[in-house]
């Protein structure tokens, strides 16, 4: 069971939350943001081609127009396959423990998995940032030293930056597959 909800991200950019419920104690929550914007690639690219027309008007050196060429396709390159992220999804299993992944514009996923037994809790932090303050879920990984401390913060979400309300729903759903957890009986 799928279900899709429009939310908007911090910067004011149309983004989508996608739920999807495996089992009692297994959810997918995905954040997918705004796509790459063709118009927006044309004008860069298209200033940055006459940019070098100009420079190769005034040099009448080729290879002023070659380098463009070249430094355009590169850098198109490195931002679709390091830069642009489409979407950002968190895989909560409940008995396992939480699978964080990115998906890059160029196809490529960078993923990361945390164990449950590592996990203190997800909540909802704030930030100042730039005059506002801007709202991130993340999850506490646990101490080992210390079993009331926290060892690490992990953001979440940090290239879609969701608004609070998206937050919110994201932070309900993990809540309730962490609350499982721990009215669970432990096994000794």
């Amino acid at each position: 069971m799928a279900e899709e909800r429009r939310f908007r991200s911090a910067s004011g950019a149309p983004i989508a939350l996608r739920r999807r419920q495996h089992s009692a104690s297994c959810r997918e929550l995905a954040v997918r943001g705004p796509r790459l914007q063709l118009r927006s690639l044309s004008a860069a690219t298209s200033a940055v081609w006459l940019a070098a027309y100009g420079l190769f008007a005034l040099s009448e050196n080729s290879m002023v127009l070659s380098a463009a060429i070249f430094i355009t396709l590169i850098g198109l390159i490195i931002y679709l396959h390091f830069v642009k992220i489409d979407q950002e999804s968190l895989l909560v299993i409940g008995s396992l423990g939480i699978q964080v992944t990115s998906s890059y514009a160029s196809g490529k996923e960078s993923t990361t998995f945390i164990e449950m037994g590592q996990v203190k809790d997800v909540v909802i932090n704030e930030a100042i940032h730039m005059q506002k303050v801007i709202y991130y879920l993340c999850i506490l990984l646990q101490d080992p030293d210390d079993p009331q401390g926290v060892s690490e913060v992990v953001p979440l979400f940090q290239s879609s930056k969701p608004r609070l309300d998206c937050l919110i729903e994201v932070y309900k759903s993990c809540q309730e597959i962490l609350g499982q957890r721990k009215t669970a009986p432990q096994s000794s």
